[in-house]
């Protein structure tokens, strides 16, 4: 028989307990009718719902951020490498420095008022912590404060500031004065003390000024730019009618070789209305070049470089490209000569006479100077009488006249093959004889009487001649027939 064995433990009684609220004062609760167990069943649907939802979000977010990453890697990859990525920066800083550059360096609203103020009516500030007459600050600013009335606008005098030290504009810098504008009746502006009809007038700018700006402006303080040179030495003159190039240079005291350099020329005649360049001294107008010094252009012509800068006036011996110089006592190339004339055949040259020479002519010299014989051409001696050289050279414009010393009588007139080419032989009497060798044209006839000063051809350079001018010799005796030849100038 099986015995049950009692159970000793405490049996536990059934108690329900009742948690009491607080007060509502009355009002029913929204769900007092209705029991936790019975809410239950209707929110956890929803719970799970905002779940899923909340979870679907979240795991689309990480989809797409995880294409945007893959993209961005893509197409950034090519721009990590090395030798790409130090010019991307580059161009990243420049553009940064372009964007500040544009950026305003003023705060915004410095302009418009005072920023951080509290005060709400407007203050002027007079004497800016400079000592001066306190007094007749303390007078003028009593009056404008009787004028403001009981409008609070009040003008204090401040007191001066210890550490503020002012800035002193020489005496010779002058700010350029603003013009103030035109004053109202009642206002600050037309208000004046005894320091105000003392207050200087508005000055005209000088060389030397600050302007608005703060730019300061006048040859005493700009850059000097100009370039000291020997342009302004050379003078212009208009050619008249019957002017030569010999004539205009005399007339200026200069060679005509001088006007030639100068003036680039080509042959010497002049035609009226030309503007010719007359340096001040006999020499040559120089443009600096990018290889010129001072003393390669002495050295290259001769020159002294200090006589340079004391004639162009120079402060600074540094030559500049493009500079003007008058180089004194320079020289430039020589005339071009034309290539020595052969005997031409009958049907060229125009020459009056030929034939042998003829004996004869006056029995005595007339007496006086003789007339030098050639006329214009700007002509000058190229080479004088001297030992292997006994005769006189005249360069002179190719064509010009050549004209008899004396009067005589024509005993030659053609063409010789002495080297002296078309020449006139003229018999003057006493056993003086002159010659006329290497013209261009003969204009008289063999025994044909002339006066002084009579035409007889024209310079050229026929014969064996480097160059126009004209060959003059004086014989003592019959010429190339016993006689000698003898200095000309003696005659002239």
């Amino acid at each position: 028989m099986r015995v049950q064995a009692k159970d000793t433990r405490p049996h536990r009684h059934s108690r329900q307990e009742t948690v009491l609220q607080q007060p509502t004062g009355g009002t029913p609760r929204p769900d007092a009718g209705s029991t936790d167990r019975d809410q239950a069943p209707a929110n956890a649907p929803i719970q799970r719902l905002s779940g899923r939802a909340s979870r679907a979000v979240r795991d689309r977010v990480r989809t797409r951020a995880a294409v945007v990453g893959a993209v961005l890697r893509t197409a950034l990859r090519p721009c990590t490498s090395a030798e790409r990525a130090l010019p991307i920066a580059v161009a990243s800083i420049v553009a940064v420095a372009a964007l500040l550059a544009f950026l305003p360096t003023t705060p915004q609203g410095a302009v418009a008022g005072i920023q951080g103020s509290e005060a709400t009516n407007p203050r002027l500030a007079v004497n800016g912590g400079i000592s001066r007459d306190q007094q007749a600050l303390a007078s003028a600013l009593g009056a404008l404060n009787a004028a403001g009335g009981g409008s609070g606008n009040k003008v204090a005098v401040r007191t001066p500031d210890p550490s503020f030290s002012a800035i002193v504009i020489p005496s010779e810098v002058v700010v350029q004065p603003s013009t103030a504008p035109e004053a109202t009746p009642g206002s600050l502006g037309s208000i004046t003390s005894a320091h105000a009809s003392a207050a200087p007038a508005a000055t005209p700018v000088p060389q030397n000024a600050i302007i608005d700006d703060g730019t300061l402006m006048g040859a005493g303080y700009g850059v000097k730019t100009e370039v000291e040179d020997g342009k302004d030495l050379v003078r212009s003159y208009t050619v008249r009618k019957g002017d030569t190039l010999r004539a205009v240079a005399k007339k200026f005291g200069v060679s005509s070789m001088t006007l030639w350099w100068a003036n680039k020329l080509k042959k010497s005649t002049l035609k009226a209305g030309a503007e010719l360049r007359i340096p001040p001294v006999s020499g040559l107008v120089y443009t600096v070049k990018d290889t010129d010094t001072l003393d390669s252009v002495a050295k290259r012509f001769k020159i002294d470089s200090a006589k340079v800068v004391e004639l162009n006036g120079l402060e600074d011996p540094t030559l500049v490209v493009g500079q003007v110089l008058v180089l004194p006592g320079a020289k430039g190339p020589p005339k071009p000569t034309p290539k020595p004339t052969q005997k031409p055949s009958s049907s060229g040259t125009r020459v009056a006479g030929g034939g042998g020479v003829l004996s004869g002519g006056p029995a005595k010299y007339s007496g006086g100077s003789m007339r030098w014989p050639v006329i214009g051409g700007d002509n000058y001696i190229s080479q004088y009488f001297h030992y292997g050289h006994y005769a006189l050279d005249i360069a002179a414009d190719y064509g010009s006249k050549v004209v008899s010393s004396a009067p005589g009588k024509v005993i030659f007139a053609g063409w010789k093959s002495n080297g002296g080419g078309y020449q006139v032989w003229v018999a003057h009497g006493s056993g003086i004889f002159t010659t006329y060798n290497h013209m261009s044209a003969i204009s008289v006839s063999r025994g044909e009487s002339v006066s002084r000063g009579e035409q007889v051809g024209r310079v050229g350079a026929s014969g064996l001649a480097t160059g126009p001018h004209l060959h003059f010799e004086v014989w003592n005796g019959r010429v190339w027939d016993g006689g000698t030849r003898v200095n000309p100038l003696k005659y002239f």
